[in-house]
């Protein structure tokens, strides 16, 4: 389909200058608005200004622009319809053949921390996704582009055509992109008009963003296909929220290793939230979605090897996350273990090269940013419905932890209560998890009983468990557990209480001469 006029109306004008140069050069005609027809003009580019081709100026402080009949008849009407021809040509209506619009920024304009129920209203765009709709319902006859990473390849499909046109499949795939904005776009505004109020004097107001909202509004693009689900008859494919770039370990950039499996993410992002919760080195080794050692240390090396001395034997084939640069003394230690996935910050040089000798081993580098804690909502499937829930993000504060018991905690047993209480939120429930020295000497996870992942934590354990620590990530409800536990040498217990047995429970520890501290939150992951 021939191009022969063009109109050009964006808000983001990166790169247009070039691509209406490109346009101009093969004869097509430019109609625009505002200020991109000013930045055209001001840049050697003839532009006919939208007013002057329908005959009415822009008005209402600039909201009506392009909603007239000569542009939405010159993008909709059919070029091989005769009724339609002949009703174009009675009223004047011109074909517009190309379309060039991107939206007001209202995603980043409803994301300022300083916003009025005004300009939020101001941002909703109606001429640009109106005109984009046109165009792609038309797109048998209107070439439609919303993206700028597109110019280039329109633009050189029409200068190779010979015929200054574009192929019908490259108009669908446009029209499909446009159709994927708008959704998106609309969705947008839909969650984010629930942000408005009506003050006390009846004037518009802007109230904070609610923790979830009525309309959940999802726009996803497939980013990869992976190699197969939780089991290899099962599909699967990894998917990031469409319009912006891609963030955390969807981001992650595969230096060497096969393709990725539905449960290599899965188990690559349990690895590297636990990562992420460390300021010191630390490593994470991920088996079944569990951790099954983590320590944090002074050097990467010595966490590494603490991690592994927990649990030697589920490491092995297990997933790995570092919240460092991975060095060449770390990397040595870890080929010596068969592993999936490793996913860090970076890897040394010299730490590539030794992996290289691994060739179905995955390194994924994590992007800036990739070890920050998850803040999206979290979403499971049911049949016919999506619960939703906020990410755990608590931390108790120090003033919000309560010692229950006669004997309060040493300042080392406080720090590693502080550990391996951060190791039990990543551990599946009923989580047990002792720890000694920044590093878990014994994981429990999973149980229908809690004082069963105690024992499991307990037979789990390589090392004596004598001097360690304790956390639960929820309550006793019994003092069995607890007993357990000192029977196997801890001194210390960390968990939410709330049980109506928690009398009991403070009598056993105090009988048994352990420090019990009381979080007040829980951290169930199921």
């Amino acid at each position: 389909m021939a191009v022969e006029r063009a109109l050009i109306s964006v808000f983001d004008k990166t790169g247009i200058v070039a691509f209406a140069k490109r346009l101009s050069a093969l004869g097509i005609e430019t109609l625009s608005t505002g200020g991109t027809a000013k930045l055209l003009r001001e840049n050697g580019v003839a532009v006919r200004d939208v007013s002057d081709f329908t005959g009415w100026p822009e008005m209402l402080g600039g909201r009506v622009k392009t909603l007239h009949p000569k542009v939405h008849g010159g993008l909709l009407f059919r070029r091989k319809h005769t009724d339609d021809r002949k009703q174009a040509e009675q009223h004047g209506i011109a074909p517009i053949d190309l379309v060039v619009v991107n939206l007001y920024p209202f995603e980043a304009t409803a994301a300022k921390t300083r916003l009025t129920a005004e300009e939020l209203i101001e941002n909703i765009d109606i001429g640009g996704p109106t005109m984009l709709r046109s165009a792609a319902k038309n797109f048998e006859s209107v070439t439609v582009v919303c993206d700028p990473a597109d110019y280039e390849l329109v633009a050189s499909e029409l200068e190779s055509s010979g015929t200054v046109s574009t192929t019908l499949p490259r108009r669908m795939e446009l029209a499909r992109k446009v159709f994927a904005t708008t959704s998106r776009y609309d969705g947008l505004i839909a969650m984010e008009m629930e942000r408005l109020g009506v003050d006390h004097s009846g004037a518009l107001d802007l109230n904070e963003k609610p923790r979830l909202p009525e309309r959940l509004h999802l726009a996803l693009h497939l980013q990869q296909e992976l190699r197969y689900g939780e089991n290899p008859h099962q599909a699967a494919a990894l998917y990031v929220p469409a319009g912006r770039a891609a963030e955390g370990l969807a981001a992650a950039k595969q230096l060497q290793g096969k393709e990725l499996s539905y449960n290599n993410f899965v188990d690559l992002e349990a690895a590297r939230s636990l990562a992420a919760e460390f300021k010191n080195p630390a490593a994470v080794i991920i088996k079944h979605n569990n951790p099954c050692g983590t320590a944090e240390q002074t050097s990467l090396r010595d966490a590494y090897l603490k991690a592994l001395a927990c649990d030697p034997v589920s490491a092995y084939g297990g997933v790995l996350a570092f919240n460092r640069e991975v060095d060449a003394a770390t990397a040595d230690e870890v080929a010596k273990l068969f592993v999936e996935c490793i996913a860090a910050p970076g890897f040394a040089a010299r730490a590539k090269e030794i992996f290289a000798a691994k060739k179905n081993l995955r390194l994924l580098e994590l992007p800036p940013g990739g070890l920050q804690p998850e803040r999206e909502l979290q979403l499971k499937r049911i049949l016919g419905g999506m619960l939703v829930q906020q990410p755990d993000c608590g931390e108790p504060a120090d003033s919000e932890l309560r010692t229950v018991t006669r004997r309060m905690p040493t300042p080392e047993e406080m720090h590693t209560m502080r550990f391996a209480w951060q190791v039990a939120k990543h551990v599946k429930s009923n989580a047990i998890v002792f720890a000694k020295d920044g590093a878990t000497l014994g994981v429990g996870a999973g149980q229908m009983s809690r004082v069963d992942s105690v024992k499991i934590a307990v037979m789990k354990a390589q090392t004596p468990l004598t001097g360690s620590v304790v956390a639960s990530d929820a309550f006793f409800p019994f003092p069995d557990g607890v007993e357990e536990a000192a029977k196997a040498g801890a001194t210390a217990v960390v968990q939410p209480g709330g049980s109506v047995r928690d009398p009991d429970v403070i009598a056993a520890a105090d009988r048994l001469g352990l420090a019990m501290v009381f979080t007040g939150m829980r951290h169930f992951l199921h």
